[in-house]
């Protein structure tokens, strides 16, 4: 689905910080000691790409979830990964119905979409469906279409897979294919919450039934829109464009790395180092935009080689030495000299 960017509002970045703020604000109602995940969240909206969120259970994946679309007053579905999921119950199949005549005894083939017709799709425990189904997600994340019994039939605008998953539970999975991890912009953990935190998080559930109803939207889908093609016309240097470009390439040099980031990490960085500036009310890029937002993005899009893992290393590891590795660009040129000045 096309959507003309002139019909859109315009967005300024003093909106874009203040409309941050608010949704931070919406979603911490629910949710506590959630910044970091949700600003990638947000991060990845901007930027339409999707977030995988993997961490253990119990940590609030599915609340994360369901608080971000609720704040952002979109359109929610949700899918539960299991073995026996069908690809026909994430898209939707075509069943028998009467026919629009009444009496005539008639029958005809109509449509039932499946969850993906939605804004927000959480698709829980994703590694618990099946290779196949896990398939039917990639034409859906990529192309925002579905291709159902030689029909393709467009995705609603926006469109975003939130996908969770357990990284420490084996039994009954099926590991993510590397075009699959791909297609996430982001990796999200969330990590146990400090005792203080848990503390609120426990008191919150006795004084109420449900934290999630306290979440009101605080911004709408045409401001939503407005905020992504902002994110689009954040400057980045030349200088900046190398350095995504170099760290990316670094990737694929490094022994210890087996599978190195492609070219769609490439577009990936750079997209999300802009929605990364613009949430910190700028129109241009720093290095810090990318270089901290660069693991999200990156790390799970790698594979280690056998030897590394083997001698104890995590790519993790790898990644950050690499990144410490790489030299920070100095601003050079009019448009870097304006950044550094405004961010002075």
């Amino acid at each position: 689905m096309t959507v003309d960017s002139s019909a859109q509002p315009k967005v300024t970045v003093a909106d874009a910080a203040r409309a941050w703020q608010r949704l931070r604000a919406a979603v911490a109602e629910a949710v506590v000691g959630g910044d970091d995940a949700l600003r990638l969240l947000a991060i990845a909206l901007l930027a339409e790409g999707h977030a995988l969120i993997e961490d253990v259970p119990g940590v609030g994946k599915t609340l994360l979830a369901r608080a971000f679309a609720r704040a952002l007053d979109l359109e929610f579905g949700r899918v539960q990964g299991t073995p026996d999921l069908l690809p026909t119950d994430v898209t939707g199949t075509s069943i028998l119905a009467p026919a629009t005549s009444p009496g005539d005894g008639s029958l005809t083939l109509r449509f039932v979409p499946g969850p993906v017709f939605t804004n927000v799709l959480l698709v829980d425990e994703i590694n618990r469906a099946t290779p196949r189904t896990q398939s039917a997600l990639l034409e859906a994340m990529q192309e925002r279409q579905v291709s159902i019994e030689g029909a393709t039939r467009p995705l609603p605008d926006p469109f975003v897979v939130l996908a969770t998953q357990n990284p420490i539970e084996y039994e009954g999975t099926f590991s993510l294919p590397e075009a699959q991890l791909d297609r996430f912009l982001v990796r999200i953990r969330i990590g146990y919450p400090d005792r203080a935190a848990e503390a609120r998080i426990a008191g919150r559930y006795l004084a109420e039934h449900d934290p999630l109803e306290r979440v009101v939207p605080v911004l709408d889908r045409a401001a939503l829109l407005g905020l992504r093609e902002a994110a689009r016309q954040v400057h980045v240097s030349a200088e900046l464009t190398d350095h995504v470009v170099a760290i990316v390439a670094a990737t694929r040099e490094r022994p210890d790395i087996e599978l190195g980031a492609s070219p769609r990490a490439s577009v990936a960085l750079f997209r999300a180092a802009q929605a990364n500036a613009l949430l910190d009310g700028r129109d241009f890029v720093l290095p810090d935009d990318i270089r901290s937002i660069a693991p999200a993005v990156l790390v799970h899009r790698l594979r280690l080689s056998v030897d590394s893992a083997l001698h104890g290393l995590s790519v993790e590891g790898a990644f950050a030495e690499m990144l410490a590795g790489i030299a920070v660009p100095l601003p050079a040129g009019p448009a870097a000299r304006r950044g550094t000045d405004q961010a002075g």
